[in-house]
């Protein structure tokens, strides 16, 4: 875990990466952009073969972007301004390459862009109550685990209305919808990792693609095939 003292942008090229912080964890699947405030304490993990990109922004930028982690969908101008800001040769701060005016500029781009971009909803939410804690180690451990709210509660030592309250006062979400958040990001490493959707799907629970193709299509906008197809990573690992 770490912090910095501005807030910065990482951007998944190719790959996937998974940003953990203090209020849970956001999946980065290629194409998006994650945004961490300045002392933020958070945890990069990068999975399959990942190019990762990281761009600082000065706090007068920083300003206009959200005051919580998020992650959005880069626009096309965006990825081509996040590579420019990021090429080989580049430090992500300040590059040979670029005059700070220039480079500023670019980032003002950047920011205008992702201010326009529709935040993705790929956030997993941390618990904090215990009880809800322990039922999250258990679908983390084993997402294909099909236990209901009430089986859950009973391992746990709570009631199925005492649960669905606290998913929603904490989280925002209701159980389902935890718990399939919780399987579209176990899916998006798996598929990162080379895995066919068919295998996916049951590897995260659902009990035939046609349903977990159902899903991944509602939260990603695209197929599990077309993700894996058209998000491969480059040659090389960053």
């Amino acid at each position: 875990m770490q912090s910095h003292a501005r807030g910065h942008l990482v951007y998944a090229a190719g790959g996937v990466l998974a940003v953990r912080t203090e209020r849970g964890t956001s999946i980065v699947p290629a194409d998006r952009v994650a945004w961490t405030p300045a002392g933020c304490t958070h945890q990069h993990r990068a999975h399959g073969d990942t190019d990762m990109r990281i761009v600082f922004l000065p706090p007068s930028l920083a300003r206009r972007v959200p005051g919580q982690p998020a992650v959005f969908l880069a626009s096309g101008l965006a990825r081509e301004v996040l590579l420019a800001l990021t090429r080989p040769g580049q430090d992500g701060d300040a590059g040979p390459d670029h005059s700070r005016s220039a480079r500023l500029r670019l980032l003002r781009v950047l920011v205008d862009e992702l201010r326009e971009a529709p935040e993705q909803p790929l956030h997993l939410p941390e618990p904090r109550d215990d009880r809800l804690r322990a039922i999250a180690r258990i679908l983390y451990e084993t997402p294909a685990d099909n236990a209901t709210l009430a089986e859950l509660g009973k391992a746990v030592g709570a009631g199925t209305r005492t649960l669905s309250r606290l998913f929603r006062s904490e989280l925002g979400m209701t159980f389902h919808e935890w718990r399939t958040q919780l399987r579209i990001h176990h899916a998006l490493v798996l598929l990162a990792d080379g895995h066919d959707a068919t295998r996916t799907a049951y590897a995260c629970g659902w009990a035939n693609p046609s349903g977990f193709i159902a899903a991944f299509t509602d939260v990603m906008g695209t197929t599990p095939g077309r993700y894996r197809t058209g998000h491969r990573a480059p040659g090389h690992a960053s």
